[in-house]
């Protein structure tokens, strides 16, 4: 399919100025061939900064911007092309017809991460391939092996398997102790670009429901595929985005891994309050449709496409198309 693009560009919103001090100079080579330089990284910086790609079409068909957020330990990298070099879901949402932006959130990417002492605090967290196969649900637990041949993915396993390592090499540091200052930085995402949709993987799940909670007036509708988080709904005000259209996509294989069914239970209960003060929230599982062997990553599953046009339809039925 042909589109037509109006724009394409990025940009860095602001995070948060640093001052570092009482590090020791050093001296090293910068360049190969070149002279020995004295380093001195005591100074000023600026950190906590968001890094947006934006692609904008001529004509688009969608009322609003589409934002998409990847999830924890990844980059915007999750919503381009497949591991297994497919076109992802930012092209098949510019050719459903929306505006996308695609962001490499605090600390991931082309943000970059500031290793310096002092600035984030904590230690940074990368995940091992045990830990993407068998925590994303390419195989049951137990089922990783360092020689590849003896792995075992999930029958009916629709991730590209062949392609695992070249997944595993999107994979970036994440460190725990930046929620706060990522909130900050996609509200500020929000009020530079909405109104807007908001879609998140994962990690983000939870902050794209609480962007809808800072900017009900900026977010027209939170689509979160497979959310690990939601905010407590005992300890914010529902009722501000019962007008926000919610939808809520699962995958397979959830009974069968250790932490799954607690996220899913922690969706339930928002949806429950969401209901309670009058909004919605509606769920795609995945299985129960008679779709099997999705997992944690369907932007990246050999159905990717199909899964992509369930959105779409979502999408359209709640009135965001022109």
């Amino acid at each position: 399919m042909t589109i037509e693009i109006d724009r394409v560009g990025s940009f860095h919103l602001p995070g948060r100025e640093a001052t570092v001090s009482g590090i020791p100079p050093r001296e090293d080579v910068l360049t190969p061939g070149g002279p020995v330089r004295v380093i001195d990284q005591n100074g000023t910086y600026e950190v906590e900064q968001i890094y947006v790609q934006y692609v904008r079409l001529a004509a688009p068909r969608a009322r609003y911007p589409l934002l998409m957020w990847h999830g924890g330990g990844m980059t915007g990298v999750t919503w381009e092309d497949t591991p297994d070099g497919r076109p992802g879901w930012q092209m098949a949402f510019l050719e459903f017809g929306h505006d996308v932006y695609v962001s490499d959130a605090v600390e991931r990417g082309r943000a970059s991460f500031s290793p310096l002492p002092g600035v984030y605090g904590g230690e940074p967290f990368v995940r091992t391939k045990q830990e993407c196969w068998e925590g994303f649900r390419v195989g049951p637990v137990g089922s990783w092996h360092e020689d590849r041949d003896k792995c075992r993915a999930y029958d009916g396993q629709r991730f590209p398997v062949d392609a695992f390592d070249g997944f595993v090499r999107q994979t970036v540091p994440r460190w725990t102790v930046n929620d706060a200052a990522t909130q900050a930085a996609y509200d500020t995402l929000i009020q530079e670009v909405g109104p807007a949709v908001v879609m998140s993987h994962s990690q983000s799940g939870n902050f794209g429901f609480t962007a809808a909670l800072h900017a009900p007036d900026k977010v027209r509708a939170v689509i979160g595929i497979e959310p690990s988080g939601t905010p407590l709904p005992d300890q914010v005000d529902v009722s501000t985005v019962r007008d926000i259209p919610h939808l809520v996509v699962w995958g397979d294989f959830i009974e069968e891994g250790t932490r799954w069914p607690g996220y899913q239970q922690r969706i339930k209960a928002y949806r429950d309050a969401l209901r309670a003060a009058g909004g919605s929230l509606d769920i795609i599982d995945l299985p129960a449709r008679g779709i099997h062997g999705n997992s944690h990553f369907p932007m990246m599953d050999d159905n990717s496409d199909a899964v992509a046009a369930l959105v779409q339809d979502w999408i359209e039925s709640k009135g965001l198309m022109k």
